[in-house]
């Protein structure tokens, strides 16, 4: 038995009521709205004292106090407060006052208006909003939350998606991620769909979600037709696409005008699970280190030895396993040709597959989506949110030089500058 907690008075401690957790909501809101109320009113003075050389011709100031606006309120992660900012009257002409702390006509902050896509992605039905809004930030921030409007916000996001797939690009991209998820829909004649999706690494180290579009499972045709439209939209091709072996978006990349020059660099992960597959357990600890030995391999020819030591210790027993690791190696290398410090980013297609988990999430906790353009539009939420959060590829100096063509050997640039990055890596073993 533990013995029982004592305080310093002697007596037990007690759970808090709930009259003092409201109390500590309610002082945390005042906290908020007094911090927000004096940053903006020190924004006001900052901008009237800068202002305070501008007079008219009789002398007086154009810039000056106006009182203060009507109440309004506004919903914060902390909950909702209630404010009235300051005026400010300017003369002059096209010049105004607009706090950038508040903004005219803001209700919610952004933290609380990517609440609700993402209560909505993550399975939260349009009755629920208000309990569950209520609950977290009180009762004033559930007005306008009704289930009809719930279906509006929905219609929104599909404007913005549609708008979104027809934007021109304009970014040259060094690398991009390829992968489909398999997601179940309710309604239609084919119950599964394909979600394409595409990440790309722009010239400046940051990834951008570059397509999110339903397709039939992962054929050719199907992400034939994807890569097709962003060429239309401006995409040049990139130097190297990294995807697992479904053979369909291999097959559209070689085949659609524009990426036959893009090298293929399979996904370890996926590859090495394949290959344990074909292995008993009681040695696949053992195979999979070798794999990872082999994967993190300092040069291409460390990697080759690797992989002929791997043979030479499973093939008589396990051909199958070999085969498979052989099969694609080319493909697999492929990155000792770029710069070293862009191989932890370009031997899986981790960039996706960690997005995908919330995605699936979704599906799972929803029993599917209600249509393909839902389930479309869902993805392209949930991976538009994930994407602010989406860190620089490391050495994002060297992205630039990749895109201009310099070439790489063991991840290291070849003194010959002129050289083209496109040619496949020699295998020392040929």
């Amino acid at each position: 038995m533990h013995p029982k907690l004592i305080t310093r008075n002697g007596s037990s401690p007690q759970a808090p009521s709930e009259n003092t957790v409201s109390l500590i909501d309610e002082l945390a809101r005042d906290g908020a709205r007094r911090m927000i109320l004096e940053a903006i009113q020190l924004e006001a003075d900052d901008y009237i004292e800068k202002c305070r050389t501008f007079r008219d011709e009789r002398g007086r100031a154009l810039v000056t106090r106006n009182g203060k606006a009507r109440e309004r309120s506004v919903t914060l992660g902390c909950g909702t407060i209630h404010v009235q900012m300051p005026r400010v009257r300017d003369d002059r002409d096209d010049k105004q006052f607009t706090s950038e702390i508040l903004p005219p006509y803001m209700r919610k902050s952004a933290k609380v208006e990517n609440l609700l896509p993402i209560l909505y992605l993550k399975g939260l039905s349009t009755g629920d909003f208000q309990s569950a809004l209520g609950g977290l930030l009180g009762a004033d921030a559930t007005a306008g939350l009704s289930a009809s409007a719930i279906v509006a916000l929905k219609k929104s996001w599909e404007r913005e998606y549609g708008e979104w797939k027809l934007r021109p690009i304009t970014e040259r991209f060094a690398y991009v991620y390829a992968d489909g998820i398999h997601v179940s829909v309710r309604l239609g004649e084919d119950r599964k769909l394909c979600l394409l999706v595409l990440i790309g690494v722009a010239e400046n180290g940051e990834k951008r979600l570059l397509a999110c579009e339903a397709g039939y499972r992962e054929s050719r045709d199907s992400w034939a037709a994807l890569l097709s439209d962003l060429v239309l939209r401006g995409l040049t091709p990139p130097v190297l696409a990294v995807g697992d072996g479904a053979l369909g978006f291999w097959a559209a990349l070689r085949t659609t005008d524009g990426f036959q020059s893009t090298r293929e660099q399979r996904c370890w992960v996926h590859k090495i699970a394949n290959i344990l597959n074909d292995l008993p357990k009681r040695i696949q600890s053992v195979a999979k280190g070798q794999l990872h030995d082999i994967m993190k391999s300092a040069t291409l020819s460390d990697a080759v030895i690797g992989r002929k030591r791997f043979a030479k210790e499973f093939h008589e027993k396990f051909p199958k396993a070999v085969d498979k690791l052989e099969k694609d190696w080319t493909e697999l290398t492929a990155f000792f040709s770029l710069p070293a410090v862009h191989w932890v980013h370009l031997r899986t297609t981790n960039a996706i597959e960690s997005t995908f988990a919330t995605v699936r999430l979704r599906t799972n906790v929803t029993k599917g989506a209600g249509s393909p353009l839902a389930a479309s539009m869902m993805a392209f939420k949930l991976l538009q949110d994930a994407e602010r959060t989406w860190n620089r590829v490391r050495g994002f100096e060297e992205v630039k030089n990749v895109l201009n063509g310099f070439a790489y050997k063991d991840g290291v640039m070849i003194a010959d500058a002129s050289s083209t990055n496109r040619s496949q890596p020699e295998d020392p073993a040929a």
